[in-house]
């Protein structure tokens, strides 16, 4: 019976693994839309959706089966519940690169960004192509040194998103009222990008090491627990 659960086990990880990859090459795939009005790089993220969300369905369907069927303790069960939040995470990023892309294509050939937000959000898509490729290889090797530091760096994208309300909020912003919509929109999606990246590190600290990074109580300017 073991055999058969390891063997179960290692498919669920499988998808897993191809959810995160094809998450990566949508999140890529939306910033080249967003920055080099690129339809057919738009079209691709849109058009593969569909595959993140089956691959979701067979994950939650195996995992399913093997709560029923294997009746898992302990580690296992820490396992397979992980693997269930993953994988609605990883959903929910495909979600997040589709909707980027969307707005890529529904302003084409024009951008939906004014060209003082340019800069700024090439940063922000910078910073995610490397967080997508960090997710890549935590998931694959179970790192938790790599898990730690993308929950660490989140901060550096949440002050690049202040930054979008500030330039929109600016008085020298010059673009259209529907481009300050989209830096608003779009600000927000790529803030969200890096907000699910982290709770996905924080599942592979769990699936780990058994705890939870997002319980740790707070601690002052002294170190001291509050």
């Amino acid at each position: 019976m073991r055999v058969i659960f390891d063997e179960e086990l290692k498919a669920v990880a499988d998808d897993l693994d191809r959810m995160a990859q094809d998450v990566r090459k949508a999140i890529k795939g939306a910033g080249d839309a967003l920055l080099n009005q690129d339809i057919e790089a738009a079209q691709t993220v849109i058009d593969g959706d569909i595959e993140i969300d089956a691959l979701e369905s067979s994950v939650i369907d195996q995992c399913v089966r093997l709560l029923a069927k294997q009746n898992p303790v302990a580690t296992d069960l820490r396992v397979v519940v992980s693997t269930l939040r993953l994988a609605a995470t990883f959903e929910r990023m495909g979600d997040l690169a589709k909707h980027i892309a969307e707005s890529a294509r529904r302003t084409y050939p024009e951008s939906p960004l004014p060209a003082e937000a340019k800069e700024l959000f090439g940063e922000m898509v910078d910073f995610l192509n490397k967080t997508a490729d960090r997710v890549v290889a935590m998931l694959q090797d179970r790192d938790t040194h790599t898990a730690e530091q993308i929950i660490i760096d989140d901060d550096v994208l949440d002050n690049l998103h202040h930054k979008t309300f500030e330039l929109a909020l600016s008085d020298g912003w010059t673009g259209t009222r529907q481009q300050l919509i989209d830096v608003v929109l779009i600000g927000r999606f790529l803030e969200r990008l890096g907000d699910h990246a982290v709770s996905a590190a924080r599942r592979v600290v769990y699936i780990v090491s058994g705890f939870d990074p997002s319980k740790e109580p707070a601690r002052d300017e002294n170190g001291a627990v509050e």
